[in-house]
């Protein structure tokens, strides 16, 4: 079953987009018998990059406190192309879309200049006493769409 990409209207204008990246250095734990960076590992790369986007911005306080955490709501990962243990990787993140206590945020992991795999997830804050979800502050919006360059 074919799944309409979020990578579009094609992967160098989509490319273009993101305004943050990171250098990620493979660790041989993560690959796998033949050499290539197994599956899930990707996931983790995500998730790094996600919190050092963040942190970038200095909203770490209010998405991750005691009162509010944000949680991975759904990921996925596009695999375009094979990774091995001495690539030297970059991954590239944004948030592309902000709901109400919600955000989409899109990863795309480079080498050189091959588009390795793309990702994409929602992560929703949640209020840790009620376990519900709550409002994304004003402050991280304006933050966050300050630095996308949002019109």
């Amino acid at each position: 079953m074919k799944k309409e990409s979020f990578v579009k209207p094609d992967p160098q204008s989509w490319l273009n987009t993101f305004h943050f990246s990171t250098p990620i250095k493979i660790r041989y734990c993560e690959t796998d018998m033949l050499g290539h960076v197994n599956n899930v590992s990707y996931f983790m790369y995500f998730e790094q990059g996600r919190i050092e986007y963040f942190e970038n911005l200095g909203l770490t306080e209010e998405l991750f406190s005691e009162e509010k955490v944000s949680i991975v709501a759904n990921l996925e990962c596009q695999y375009l192309a094979q990774m091995y243990l001495k690539d030297p990787l970059v991954l590239h993140v944004r948030v592309a879309e902000i709901g109400r206590s919600s955000m989409d945020v899109q990863y795309a992991i480079m080498v050189e200049d091959q588009l390795k795999a793309a990702g994409r997830g929602t992560i929703v804050l949640i209020d840790t006493k009620s376990g519900k979800s709550t409002p994304i502050p004003d402050f991280v919006r304006n933050k966050i769409a300050s630095f996308e360059d949002w019109k």
